[in-house]
Parts: C-alpha cells; structure tokens; sequence
C-alpha cells in the first residue's frame, strides 16, 4: 500500500509539470523503438537528459555535448560533463527533478530507476528512450546506434560505431592469443571486512574475458562478498580494482587483507586500479580500456596501437 501510494504521489508530482513541457510535433519527427520494446516519437532534441555514462559519452562523441541540459552521477566523462546539473545516480531518479528542466528527450541506459520512477518517466509527454546495455563487443555498436538513432544522428552513428568495432577488433583479435590465462580478480569494493568481488554475469567478468583473462572467481554470479576461505581459494595472480567513485577503497585496501595477502595477486604484486566508468563503461573507450588491461595483465603481449581518436583522451 505504501508502495503505491508512494508512486502515485511521484505520479502527480510529475504530471503537474506536464503542460509546460509538451513540445510540438514537428515535420521531421521521429520514432524509434528502444530497448523496452516501446515505441517512442521524437519531435525535438533540443534539451538532452543524458542517464548513464556511456549514453553521456556517445552523446558527446556525435557532437551533442550542447544539448545536454543534465546528467547523472555515472556521467563523468568528458571533464566537462560534470559542471552540468546532476540528476542522481542512475538507479536512484527522482521524476520531478528530471522534468523540472524541461527536457525534451531523455535518453537512459537500460537498467535505470527505481521501476516507480521509470514508469513516470515512460508516460510522461516528454520522448524517454531506453538504450541497451549489452556488455559484449557487438552490445557496443548497438548501443552506439541506439543512441544515434534516438537523436536523429544516424549517419554520424554509423561512423562512430564503425570506428570503434574496429578498435574492438583489433585488440580482442590480440587478446585472443594469450597462451596463460591470467586468473583475475576484480573487487569492486573493501568493505566491512569483506571484499565485494565480481562473478559471471558481471560487466566486469565480461571486461575481464575481453582481455584474454579468467574470472577468479566465476563460480559466483553478480556481485558478491567473498569470505577469506574464498579469496583464499580462488588465488587470483591478479586484481583488478576501482580508483575512483563511490567504491574506490584502494589497492592499498587489498594489500592489507589477510586473505589476499596469501595470493600470487598480492606475493607478485600484481594489482591494478582503474576508473569505473572508463573499465566498465561499455562505451566508445572500451577498446582502450581493454588495450590498458591486457597490458598491465601481460605486459609482453603484442597489442595494437589503436588510432587516435577524438572521444578518447589519455588515460
């Protein structure tokens, strides 16, 4: 009963701004079908709500930077996208805060929310598309695509996808010839003693695999705390951890842990920190991110020099 009530008044926060925000059907508007299966007519791109970091750099790399009027807390690159205003973290939106801007698209990753406040959004007046969130290779162009087409960016669209899937090419093509398998853990975080690890069906697991590595620990599936037993016993000659962003414990973090301090990871020295949003972001970058990581995890490997690209700054 709460719940409901909770999304009625969400409900009638939001449709109250509603007659402010309704734009005219122009000559040249659009539809397009996203990754919830609904149709959405597009009229006016003028005023972006970009959700999710990814969608915020493919924006940015079809040159729509100018038209994104917010973002939410995952969208940290380029610099610049942080000095716009800040909707909150993509799984925690707020529908009046969002449509109080007066947007006249809202362009979100797959997986956004809470579903209450995703339900607002997808009735209000204001064209809300939903874009895919594969994390492979091919889930990449199409999730490039996606956000072209919802911006009326197609031509623009094929190009950035057709850059960056050869980026992807030519470094997985590389990463597919590592003989040892580096056995890798990712730790998302260190907290209250212990460690949050990624399992199967993880965008990190996928990252991971991208780079030619195994999983330490793919006998877990999502995020999971791992006991010291299962450190341990997964014995990762790797890890793979977050420099920055709400789970930036540190490798420092790892080192100390008595558990990880029984790995090879930990005896060799082998750990690495990455931004999140640039590891995991699934996005234009990703090739380099995965060129990065292949090489840290094998440093004698030979990867290709990607061309330079002017979405992607050094690292």
């Amino acid at each position: 009963m709460q719940s409901l009530i909770r999304r009625l008044t969400i409900a009638a926060a939001a449709l109250s701004l509603l007659p402010a925000l309704s734009a005219p059907v122009l000559a040249d508007s659009r539809s397009v079908v996203d990754a919830h299966g609904r149709t959405v007519e597009i009229a006016d791109t003028a005023r972006i709500v970009s959700i999710g970091g990814a969608v915020t750099e493919i924006l940015d790399a079809l040159g729509m930077a100018d038209k994104i009027v917010a973002v939410d807390t995952t969208s940290t690159y380029p610099a610049a996208m942080t000095d716009k205003p800040d909707v909150g973290y993509m799984r925690a939106l707020a529908a009046e805060g969002i449509l109080a801007l007066s947007p006249t698209l809202i362009v979100a990753i797959e997986g956004a929310g809470p579903p209450d406040v995703l339900d607002v959004l997808e009735a209000a007046s204001v064209p809300f598309v939903n874009i895919p969130d594969t994390p492979t290779a091919d889930g990449i162009v199409a999730k490039i695509r996606a956000v072209a087409d919802a911006v009326g960016a197609g031509e623009k669209g094929e190009e950035l996808a057709a850059a960056v899937a050869a980026d992807l090419a030519a470094v997985t093509a590389a990463t597919a010839n590592v003989d040892e398998r580096a056995s890798v853990a990712f730790v998302l975080a260190m907290r209250g003693g212990a460690p949050m690890v990624a399992g199967r069906e993880t965008s990190a697991d996928a990252m991971l695999a991208l780079a030619g590595a195994d999983n330490a620990f793919a006998a877990f599936t999502g995020f999971k705390p791992a006991t010291p037993e299962a450190v341990v016993a997964a014995a990762p000659d790797a890890v793979v951890t977050m420099q920055s962003g709400e789970h930036a414990d540190g490798l420092d973090h790892v080192r100390v842990d008595p558990a990880f301090a029984t790995t090879p990871a930990v005896q060799d020295d082998r750990l690495v920190a990455y931004n999140g949003t640039y590891l995991l972001g699934f996005g234009p970058r990703t090739a380099h991110a995965i060129r990065d990581l292949a090489a840290d995890l094998y440093p004698g490997l030979d990867l290709p020099a990607l061309p330079p690209r002017a979405w992607v700054e050094s690292r």
